[in-house]
């Protein structure tokens, strides 16, 4: 790592926002992950955009996470710069518009619009992620998708410079987008809401609490759903019926609730996470003919 690209970039955030050899275990909800060579939190999108600047001025690799939800990280780390959104959590409402920057979290972004008397984002507030990553693969949960909700996104490409794309751009579809592909980062995002009753949508979202927590493995670390919906199925039913419910590898296991997730029972490495899921892909092939994909990230290298 060149010293020169360090004094910058502590000068950039402050020595208390730019960590070296930092632990992703501590910043993934599946807590595991290796050390990241270097780990930054700029504080809004102007230091983010510098960042990424400095990042190509120096020919450092750098990647971008939120909260470390939907993420698994490799045991041996990053070597690279891991630019961490957790500090970019602005937001600002305008009539029925919310526009938040992209490291806010679904549920400060569900309060503020319950807040604000405004409906439509109640299907994020238990979703554990930021509103960046949400955008990035359309999250959605009990029939709403952020797809849904979306008007515009502000973008940083891979030349520098900053976009602002209308969300018909994006190519939005289950669980992904255009973003990844194109390089973009997201800095912001504008949504579109309505009117509502506040009470309505108070009583709707404890009610997808109270649903969240029977149904799902809230106990342990996770990283969400481990597998996308397949076509006609739904993955964990599928899983479920090949008789694998509580099936483990060494720290990772299919949760006994909930056999779409993969939980981390303590101390489970990524590849455990890995060989579970390699080996739950395979068996549940063999029975019904179905391939699953893996919707939770790997980040191994940059």
């Amino acid at each position: 790592m060149n010293d020169m690209f360090l004094r910058e970039l502590r000068a950039l955030f402050g020595d208390a926002a730019v960590k070296t050899e930092e632990s992703m275990a501590l910043h993934t909800t599946f807590r595991i992950g290796g050390p990241a060579r270097v780990y930054a939190a700029p504080a809004d999108t102007m230091e983010l955009a510098r960042a990424a600047a400095l990042c190509r001025e120096y020919g450092e690799p750098y990647c971008l996470i939120g909260r470390g939800s939907n993420l698994l990280v490799s045991d041996h780390g990053v070597d690279g710069v891991v630019l961490s959104t957790e500090r970019m959590d602005q937001a600002s409402v305008l009539g029925t518009r919310v526009r938040a920057h992209a490291g806010i979290s679904l549920a400060k972004l569900a309060r503020l619009a319950l807040d604000a008397s405004l409906t439509g984002l109640e299907f994020a507030a238990g979703i554990p992620g930021t509103l960046g990553g949400a955008v990035v693969m359309n999250a959605g949960a009990y029939g709403g998708e952020m797809k849904d909700v979306l008007a515009d996104v502000t973008v940083l490409a891979p030349d520098g410079t900053v976009r602002l794309l209308p969300a018909e751009e994006l190519g939005l579809g289950y669980r992904t987008s255009r973003i990844p592909s194109n390089g973009w980062i997201v800095l912001e995002a504008e949504l579109e809401l309505k009117k509502g009753d506040p009470e309505a949508v108070r009583a709707r979202m404890d009610d997808l609490a109270v649903q969240r927590k029977a149904k799902q493995p809230l106990e342990y670390p996770s990283a969400g759903s481990m597998f996308k919906r397949p076509a006609g199925y739904y993955a964990g039913k599928l899983i479920d019926d090949a008789g694998l419910r509580g099936f483990q590898m060494g720290g990772a296991q299919v949760s006994e609730k909930h056999c779409g997730f993969v939980v981390n029972r303590g101390g489970a490495t990524a590849e455990d996470v890995l060989s579970l899921c390699e080996e739950v892909s395979r068996i549940v092939y063999e029975k019904f003919g179905v391939k699953l994909e893996r919707e939770v990230k790997y980040l191994d290298r940059i």
